[in-house]
């Protein structure tokens, strides 16, 4: 039993070491540019684009920034954003929140999503 549990240990450790991967700002803000950019902003002064504005994205409440018009699922989805969650979401929108606007989806991989939110956790 000592030897499966052994065995066990080794084939987690490599998995958790990468969910708990550190991301990097800066690599955040390049695959922000590329992948979330067209549509949303952040920063000084961040207006709603075409989605809407991410500032402080992480700990705020879904569909309640007043710079843009959300879709009724959101507003009512009683999301609270947490990296957890927004990783989710990206990863398939309409499987979260059935409903939203939000039709593209995440390129990227778990790297990538780690600097992703660390980039969103920088603009506050």
């Amino acid at each position: 039993m000592k030897s499966v549990t052994c065995a066990l240990f080794a084939l987690l450790v490599p998995l958790q070491a990468n969910a708990l991967a550190a991301g990097d700002a800066v690599a955040g803000q390049a695959a922000f540019d590329k992948n979330c950019g067209g549509c949303h902003k952040v920063g000084r002064g961040a207006q709603a684009a075409f989605g809407p504005q991410l500032n402080g994205v992480i700990g705020r409440a879904a569909g309640s920034t007043s710079d843009y018009s959300y879709s009724a699922e959101m507003k009512n989805s009683g999301i609270v954003w947490t990296a957890e969650k927004i990783a989710t979401f990206v990863e398939a929108p309409s499987d979260v929140v059935p409903g939203t606007k939000m039709r593209l989806w995440w390129f990227g991989n778990d790297q990538k999503m780690a600097d992703l939110l660390e980039y969103l956790k920088s603009n506050p």
